[in-house]
């Protein structure tokens, strides 16, 4: 991808849509390489992470774990007493941090030169965005405005609320039914169960997280159905509603009445009205806009990233997106080559109870990508629970070339699991091999220990 220069028919170098993590984060680089960049957003700084989205659901996560905490006390000889949980206190201190986040992510703009335009834009053609009564022409436009939640059609559905409502709700709800088996909805389902909710999952496969690894989709369909109702190979028919409650009919013939339906039946590219067709920006048929290697559209001049391109829909692949695109069109350290962005070995976690983290090939990928493996698997309890006396166990494998006896993937079920992982997805990155984590002095006593004292491949 050549460096783009602004010729005198241009206001910018650079026209950013949406800023969320990926379009900030493109902005500032861009701007800091030299380009006069705008941005326009319409809606919120720091896009679905940080309004609707990871952050706002790690701080739920937070509240849903202090019932542990609570309850793991007394078997380490504490007595807490009387307990009351205040959801209304939980909304107005987590709104508090995202109005400071924010302000945070504006202030990154400023600062960077980046102007920004806190309304709607839309493109008019390969190099013209209409923002408000206003047109705008720039060099190379970035449209950068994430996803939606979607919920699937069936009768009543307007009754439910997606993940962007949920986190607004003015009261906890007495009980709930949750649709999906992906990460989000297992994550609120862990959460409205752990606050005291009556909680009701139901998802249409028999293993949750679809994707996952098997193993560990086994193990957390296990665990999660310890603390709520599971209903597998089901889903909602219909939502009658009736005063203050929902009637929710479910394809078996099961009814159940809730205060609360939540669809976290996944989201879609928010490509609507956005006059892509203006520019003739192909899509995929899921509204996802269609990009080459380099995140180019199939109009030369605009180009897309993040959940809008249905890649890989994570926060800090976004942010490394944007940087790409930002260094690959104003960089001058640039060949004139066109590297590509790896995408493999990217670490995630799900803030399930208890955690998940997983980085690197399942096994069946591993198996699918010709290779000969070696599966490490361990179920153990976790020392502070020999005390606590709580039921959850942890569950890490490993994946491991036979050929070359590099670790191709890890999966893991515990406590903060997202913390631990972090570091050995950099060994995974490095190429590290099941030597070297044999050969590695574990910390005693930590489940962090278990994954480099494994030794009995599985049978």
């Amino acid at each position: 991808m050549a460096s783009s220069a602004r010729s005198e028919h241009y206001d910018y170098d650079l026209f950013v849509i949406g800023a969320g993590s990926g379009g900030v984060r493109a902005s500032r680089i861009a701007a800091s390489l030299g380009a006069k960049v705008a941005v326009a957003e319409e809606r919120y700084f720091g896009g679905t992470c940080v309004n609707v989205g990871c952050v706002p659901k790690k701080l739920f996560s937070y509240a849903a774990h202090f019932a542990d905490d609570f309850r793991d006390s007394a078997g380490f000889g504490w007595d807490l007493g009387g307990k009351r949980f205040d959801w209304k206190r939980l909304i107005e201190n987590k709104n508090n941090e995202i109005i400071r986040l924010n302000g945070i992510y504006e202030s990154i703009l400023a600062n960077a030169g980046v102007e920004v335009f806190e309304n709607r834009a839309e493109l008019v053609d390969a190099h013209t965005v209409r923002v408000g009564d206003r047109e705008i022409r720039a060099a190379n436009i970035l449209v950068a405005v994430g996803g939606w939640p979607w919920v699937p059609p069936f009768k009543g559905s307007e009754h439910a609320i997606t993940s962007n409502e949920v986190f607004f709700l003015p009261e906890l709800p007495k009980s709930i039914v949750i649709q999906g088996g992906g990460y989000i909805a297992i994550e609120f389902a862990s959460i409205f169960a752990k606050l005291g909710c009556e909680t009701t999952l139901v998802y249409r496969g028999d293993k949750l997280l679809r994707g996952f690894d098997e193993d560990l989709r086994q193990f957390i369909t296990e665990q999660i159905a310890h603390g709520l109702n599971l209903k597998l190979e089901d889903d909602i028919s219909e939502i009658n509603k009736s005063n203050n409650e929902l009637e929710v009919i479910f394809k078996s013939g099961d009814k159940l009445s809730v205060e609360t339906v939540l669809a976290a039946t996944g989201r879609r590219p928010l490509t609507q009205n956005l006059g892509l067709e203006n520019a003739g920006v192909e899509l995929a048929s899921n509204g996802a806009i269609i990009v080459d290697e380099q995140f180019r559209s199939s109009v030369p001049s605009i180009f897309a990233l993040g959940d809008v391109i249905d890649r890989v829909a994570l926060t800090p692949v976004a942010l490394a997106e944007g940087e790409f695109v930002a260094k690959q069109l104003f960089s001058r350290e640039n060949t004139g080559k066109d590297p590509v962005l790896e995408y493999n070995n990217i670490p995630t976690a799900v803030f399930c109870h208890p955690n998940l983290a997983t980085v690197g090939l399942t096994e069946h990928e591993a198996q699918d990508a010709g290779y000969e493996i070696d599966v490490y698997v361990s179920a153990t309890r976790p020392l502070k629970h020999t005390l606590s006396g709580a039921d959850e166990k942890a569950f890490i494998k490993l994946v491991v070339d036979q050929k070359s006896d590099r670790v191709l993937g890890i999966h893991l079920a515990a406590q903060d699991a997202g913390e631990l992982m972090q570091g050995f997805a950099v060994a995974i990155r490095c190429g590290a091999t099941k030597a070297d984590f044999d050969a590695t002095i574990g910390i005693h006593p930590t489940l962090a220990e278990e994954l480099v004292t494994m030794r009995s491949k599985r049978g």
